[in-house]
């Protein structure tokens, strides 16, 4: 990966070589040959000389810095400046944020090994754009036009840097440790764990994360509190981080002492864990002001609902009584018109997105299965596209998104989302399809201008001072309820 700024870096400091013997010390004038020039030659040579090893001292400090490791998604490498005074306003009323400037070896560091993150293939190209991966010109002709360069090939796992390049310029930010009231945690601790998920070798799966426990433990704001005002980013499920013992899966990061009284914003919370705290995945829209989500959800709102009740999934026919694979024949007796259903295995995998959204587009239900865990990404790409989510575990989605989604409660949860029990399904007792032909075209449409209205605080926008005009991402409504949750203890 960074092979290429060495070699142009290599290119720039020639330029920095001594002249040739016989070669003018200017480009400018013919060569000089009166003695009198001789020590301004000689001077300039070992100035020369000088400057070349300065200079590869400043490009190798600057890889060790984290934030020049956090592009913007318009492919900048400058970093977010600090915010000033005058930016400190009445909205920060519930305190001030410090984010800890860590030794490089818990996120830039990690982030430079892309290629060796995931033990099938690199991700270098899925966490460029600060996280948001790669632009996702196969939805051209999916999304409007002029929404299409807002589209990313986003990956899943990719909130711990989308988290910290928004929070570097958070407008409640303060480089005073003393004047905070929260203090934020920038340890990539989902992709550092993920390289060894499937290592046999309980210790590499802890070595970073006990390190930095080891590091923070150290510092005066840790030491006053004991970790009862940080807080932290994990851009993988809970299960990740809570393994027992050294033959479970996993990592132990959230069952090691220190990080009890730690926050964590998380994908999957453990609902048993009064500590996690569920946000949205990462979708692929990113969008910059308020008037571009306003055009979003108009265009999603009046999108004309030509099947039922869509499912994209992938079967697992090695798995005994797999409920996917129940899924797919109940879409098959529904028959056209009433579902359509996506195995991705019959997909190129560049395609996915875009059939994905056709489908999600197209249907007004979408069902929302386990997935290797109780959440999925999905349900967000449905919801996201306006469809109603059709959910099969309660664990799923209630209880889950509590800063996020609509109260607990029937009458709340059937607001925007249908609740199935899977194993009615499997059993045979409940159709699908009768269920949702049972709601009626009214409701559900009730219940998509819910899902519609939820939409801005189910994304990440792409713009560090966020979308504007009194609209939250996702990212506004976790910092929001971090600040309130530690002024309330």
């Amino acid at each position: 990966m960074e092979s290429r700024p060495q070699e142009s870096n290599l290119k720039e400091t020639k330029k920095l070589l001594p002249p040739p013997s016989g070669a003018a010390c200017s480009p400018h004038h013919p060569p000089l040959k009166s003695p009198a020039f001789l020590p301004c030659c000689q001077l300039l040579t070992v100035v020369c000389f000088l400057l070349v090893p300065l200079r590869f001292f400043l490009y190798a400090r600057n890889l060790s810095s984290p934030r020049l490791l956090l592009p913007r998604p318009d492919n900048s490498s400058r970093p977010p400046p600090p915010p000033s005074a005058n930016t400190v306003t009445d909205s920060c009323s519930s305190g001030l944020i410090f984010v800890y400037d860590l030794p490089t070896a818990f996120n830039a560091d990690v982030l430079a090994a892309c290629d060796e993150l995931n033990p099938w293939q690199s991700l270098c190209v899925a966490l460029s754009n600060g996280g948001f991966g790669p632009p996702a010109g196969e939805l051209a002709g999916v999304v409007p036009a002029n929404l299409l360069p807002y589209w990313y090939s986003t990956d899943q796992f990719s909130l711990e840097l989308i988290f910290h390049r928004r929070i570097l310029a958070h407008r409640c930010r303060t480089v005073d440790p003393s004047a905070a009231a929260a203090f934020y945690i920038p340890f990539y601790a989902g992709l550092s764990v993920g390289k060894h998920l499937w290592s046999g070798d309980a210790a590499s799966r802890d070595r970073d994360s006990a390190l930095l426990l080891r590091w923070i433990k150290e510092q005066s704001p840790w030491k006053r509190s004991n970790g009862s005002d940080h807080f932290i980013t994990l851009g993988r499920i809970s299960w990740d981080f809570h393994r027992s013992g050294n033959d479970g899966w996993g990592g132990s990061f959230l069952n090691m002492a220190g990080m009890e009284k730690v926050t964590r914003l998380i994908i999957e919370r453990n609902p048993s864990d009064k500590k996690d705290v569920g946000v949205p995945y990462p979708t692929g829209f990113h969008p910059r002001t308020a008037a571009e989500v306003r055009q979003w959800q108009r265009f999603v709102l009046n999108r004309n609902r030509s099947t039922l009740f869509g499912f994209a999934g992938a079967p697992r026919p090695q798995v005994k009584d797999d409920f996917r694979d129940f899924l797919f024949k109940e879409c098959k007796r529904a028959g056209k018109g009433k579902c359509r259903s996506l195995d991705w295995w019959k997909v190129r995998r560049q395609n996915r997105s875009a059939a994905a959204m056709r489908l999600f587009l197209d249907s007004t239900f979408c069902l929302q299965p386990k997935g290797d865990s109780y959440t999925r990404r999905s349900m967000f790409d449905c919801m996201l596209v306006g469809a109603v989510p059709v959910v099969f575990w309660r664990r799923s989605a209630y209880g889950q998104y509590e800063w996020y989604l609509p109260g607990s409660g029937e009458e709340r949860e059937g607001e925007w989302s249908v609740f199935i029990d899977s194993r009615e399904v499997k059993n045979g007792t409940v159709s699908v399809k009768e269920v949702l032909e049972g709601i009626g075209e009214k409701r559900a449409r009730k219940m998509r201008e819910r899902v519609v209205e939820m939409i801005p605080r189910l994304l990440y926008a792409a713009v560090e001072e966020g979308l504007g005009e009194g609209m939250q991402d996702a990212f506004d409504v976790a910092v929001k309820g971090v600040l309130q949750r530690f002024r309330g203890q």
